[in-house]
């Protein structure tokens, strides 16, 4: 990870809290929680797209805001 993005104290001990929660699960499990998060990361991204395109007016009539 580059210097300019590093996570913070908090962020750090929570990865880890993470990473030992994940080690107790079973392969399936992990596998199956592995597609959530994916599927929660491409929601999290469309919410920040259009975010911005509201933001932006972006694709709307700048008129209308």
């Amino acid at each position: 990870m580059s210097e300019s993005i590093q996570l913070s104290l908090e962020q750090e001990l929570n990865q880890r809290i993470f990473a030992d929660q994940v080690k107790k699960l079973s392969r399936e499990q992990a596998q199956e929680y592995l597609v959530y998060l994916y599927e929660q990361m491409i929601i999290r991204e469309n919410m920040y797209q259009e975010f911005l395109k509201h933001e932006w007016s972006i694709g709307s009539d700048p008129f209308y805001r």
